[in-house]
């Protein structure tokens, strides 16, 4: 009787493994519809906001107003400002940089923007770099202050600044960072087996082509910020060629063996000075009219 109610150790083993392999394979299948609603819900909630941008003609993908720009930016500015050193002791730079970023909004497509403007000269003579937050907070090391040459470089710089602003390039990247995190998080769910090594070296495939995505979105919104510097500070009476100027500058400026800050998010110097030549011929079509401010 003994042995007849219970299985020998092979019967035992032929039968309970694939009992294992059957209860394991309705989870796996579980974790894959799982990650296929949230890839779903992550594609939904990207393409269906969508706005339009009559300043750049496009029509955009961002979740969140206008308002909660220029809030992110305020909240942010001042831990920023702390990473650099502070604003720049120098008041008379300091109110330069405000008196040019200003003439830029007042005179130009970027007054019709709800952002609120303010610009700021950061104390750190070290780094090399201009940058924008969300709704109009603007920024620029002395560092680069320093080695402009004429206001009209300077405001070549503050221009392309503003261009990310009024373009929401802050926005979109917010959204397509969620877009990102939820594919990524989806494919990792789906495809991460605890009991199969390979599975996490896909999970950390998915998430390195997320930050490549990310990164070529930047360095496209730095070429656009381009040529809608060149259309604003066109607007505001200064030569649009003084940004060739700039590039010259950070050309130089990264002829060392310590690269500027500013070529960790912007395209190379010499690589945009081609389109940036383009949008001042589509600027000007007959030439650069004599009068504007260098």
């Amino acid at each position: 009787m003994y042995g007849q109610n219970y299985p020998s150790r092979q019967g035992f083993g032929q039968r309970a493994f694939p009992a294992a392999n059957r209860s394991a394979s309705p989870f796996r299948k579980f974790r894959f519809i799982i990650g296929l609603l949230m890839a779903g819900f992550a594609l939904l909630s990207y393409f269906g906001s969508s706005v339009y941008n009559p300043v750049t003609g496009e029509k955009q993908h961002v979740n969140i107003s206008a308002e909660q720009e220029i809030a992110l930016g305020l909240q942010a500015a001042p831990e920023m400002a702390q990473q650099y050193g502070g604003l720049h002791p120098d008041r008379q730079a300091r109110s330069l940089v405000s008196q040019v970023g200003q003439r830029i909004v007042s005179r130009g497509a970027a007054s019709q923007t709800p952002y609120q403007y303010e610009f700021h000269l950061l104390a750190d003579e070290q780094t090399i770099n201009a940058f924008a937050l969300p709704g109009g907070q603007i920024f620029i090391t002395a560092g680069l202050f320093r080695r402009l040459q004429t206001e009209g470089q300077l405001a070549g710089v503050l221009g392309h600044e503003v261009g990310h602003v009024v373009a929401r390039h802050g926005a979109q990247r917010i959204a397509q960072q969620q877009l990102t995190q939820g594919l990524t998080g989806a494919l990792v769910l789906s495809t991460y087996d605890p009991e199969n090594p390979n599975s996490q070296q896909t999970a950390y495939i998915a998430m390195m082509v997320g930050q490549l995505v990310n990164m070529k979105y930047g360095r496209d919104d730095e070429l656009q910020s381009d040529a809608l510097g060149v259309r604003f500070i066109s607007e505001a009476g200064y030569d649009p060629r003084a940004l060739i100027g700039v590039m010259e500058i950070l050309a130089e400026a990264g002829g060392g063996a310590r690269q500027p800050e500013f070529f960790s998010t912007h395209p190379n110097p010499e690589n945009r000075v081609a389109r940036i030549n383009e949008a001042i011929e589509q600027q000007f079509p007959g030439g650069v009219p004599a009068g504007l401010q260098p």
